[in-house]
């Protein structure tokens, strides 16, 4: 597992952001505070507090690289 800090700070990023993440059959986990949500679903994105960045955790054995390229322009 690879964790990240990433920022979703418009409605258009994160709709590009699930797009993006949906692509990959491997499990994504959007940590703030003490919610845990599944990343791909848009209605849990909404439900953190997005005024500040959030850990990204990728539940990924492989093609971790590919995954951190797709996801530059989220990240801090």
């Amino acid at each position: 597992m690879k964790t990240i800090k990433i920022t979703l700070n418009s409605i258009d990023k994160v709709k590009s952001f699930v797009n993006d993440i949906t692509k990959y059959d491997y499990d994504f986990d959007l940590v703030s505070g003490r919610y845990v949500i599944d990343a791909k679903s848009i209605m849990g994105i909404f439900s953190l507090d997005l005024s500040k960045p959030i850990d990204l955790n990728i539940h990924a054995e492989d093609n971790v690289d590919e995954i951190l390229e797709t996801l530059k322009p989220y990240q801090v």
